[in-house]
């Protein structure tokens, strides 16, 4: 049986229980929603043939959102109640260079040259001077660090954790590379958290919100690049095809409408040329 299919059976049945308590401080809301990934059959789904972008991807489509009457209509003006009218960004951040001998996370801190690339960040980030809502930092040193640096150009938005940013294995890429073959076990662990942070993070805007709202996201490689195969509703084993440089800037818009725009991909012009790198 194919690994891909494994993991599709794996998740389906919920059998990869007992993997969080190898995790961090988890919050008890993202621990259901962990759970309630590993639980949904469509989590490791492939659909090659279809073609129509789906709407309802966030389960926050307007008419899904209200009661049905008995007889089975929708009452419009209800539906115009719950609309979304702002959009929602995404920035999402990957950490600056680390020490790649580090035997453990704490070890794995950024490096001199990382430290400089996430200082490069946080002048852009403060140039493009948006109305940021929040800076949300992966638990993993190497992200705390790059966020730290950002946050220092960006003192009034407020500094999160999640645990659910951590790096890890997304998703059995295709096509699959010798020089990176984790573990079976790695991607029933990571593939559900990773989704889990796709789904707390990546949702249209509430109808109550009236302005358009700017998040920082600061974690890893994989991570984003499987968040922008999900928020495209591109194969999510198409995720490896993509590179993204130390410290560069991925933008994601997600519209009232649903509609989702990958505005930057990977942004690293505010790096000077010698201070590029990607591992």
């Amino acid at each position: 049986m194919r690994l891909l299919r494994k993991i599709k059976y794996i998740i389906a049945a919920g059998a990869a229980g007992g993997v969080l308590a190898s995790y961090l401080t988890v919050s008890a809301a993202e621990v259901a929603l962990e759970e309630k990934c590993r639980e949904d059959p469509a989590l490791f789904s492939q659909n090659s043939s279809r073609t129509k972008w789906d709407f309802n991807w966030d389960r926050q489509e307007p008419h899904n959102l209200v009661k049905p009457s008995k007889s089975g209509t929708i009452d419009s003006e209800k539906v115009e109640k719950v609309k979304p009218t702002a959009t929602r960004n995404l920035i999402l951040i990957r950490h600056g260079q680390y020490n790649l001998k580090g035997m453990c996370d704490e070890e794995r801190y950024l490096t001199s040259l990382g430290i400089e690339q996430a200082d490069y960040t946080g002048k852009r980030l403060k140039e493009l001077a948006m109305p940021y809502s929040s800076i949300v930092q992966s638990s993993m040193c190497r992200a705390r660090e790059t966020a730290n640096v950002i946050s220092g150009h960006l003192p009034n938005v407020p500094l999160h954790t999640c645990d659910l940013l951590q790096e890890g294995a997304p998703f059995p890429p295709e096509p699959p590379v010798g020089h990176w073959k984790p573990e079976m076990h790695q991607f029933y662990r990571d593939g559900a958290r990773i989704e889990a942070a796709f789904r707390k993070y990546f949702h249209r805007a509430e109808a109550s919100q009236k302005e358009d709202s700017y998040e920082i996201l600061v974690c890893h490689a994989n991570v984003i690049r499987f968040f922008v195969c999900r928020a495209l509703q591109f194969p999510p084993e198409a995720w490896l095809r993509m590179s993204l440089h130390n410290a560069s800037v991925t933008w994601i818009a997600i519209r009232p409408s649903g509609r989702v725009v990958l505005r930057a991909l990977g942004d690293c012009g505010h790096l000077p040329p010698a201070k590029l790198t990607t591992t």
